[in-house]
């Protein structure tokens, strides 16, 4: 399986080096950075992340839809990790199915668009059982990927 996971405009550096870091512990290939995410190299935070920014290949690209279209052309399917009506609980997917998958992951202030929710193939939620419906970027990126390694 084929896996990238989509960073877009996540604000926090510590977020973004740690799913660098998890995406290296969980076999993704490809970290693509869009909008206003923090870019390697920062020797500042490279120790969050282990220097995993130098073990796994990443791109850079200022429009979010422009890098969607084209892993579009190459097939993949994308998964956006957010929560709306449609939106289906990620342990239900049968993830060994896939070819070739592209997880994109909200900004921390905006969520992910509704541009790019409307261009996804499915929304996908990780069930919340208390009062907050939602989880650090990070650890939800975390959750995903891991499922998606097994």
């Amino acid at each position: 399986m084929e896996k990238i996971i989509l960073l877009d405009s996540i604000r926090s550096m510590q977020n973004v080096w740690a799913i660098f870091r998890n995406a290296d512990g969980s076999w993704f290939q490809k970290i693509i950075l869009a909008g206003h995410t923090p870019i390697p190299p920062r020797g500042d935070i490279s120790k969050t992340a282990l220097w995993a920014e130098n073990t796994i290949d990443w791109e850079y690209y200022e429009n979010i839809m422009e890098v969607l279209s084209e892993l579009r052309k190459k097939w993949f399917q994308i998964l956006a990790v957010e929560l709306t009506p449609t939106a289906i609980d990620y342990r239900t997917l049968f993830w060994q199915n896939f070819e070739k998958i592209c997880l994109v992951m909200w900004n921390e202030v905006s969520w992910v668009s509704q541009e790019v929710l409307n261009f996804c193939d499915k929304h996908v939620i990780i069930p919340m059982h208390w009062q907050k419906n939602s989880l650090n970027v990070s650890v939800a990126a975390w959750i995903v990927m891991y499922a998606m390694s097994n």
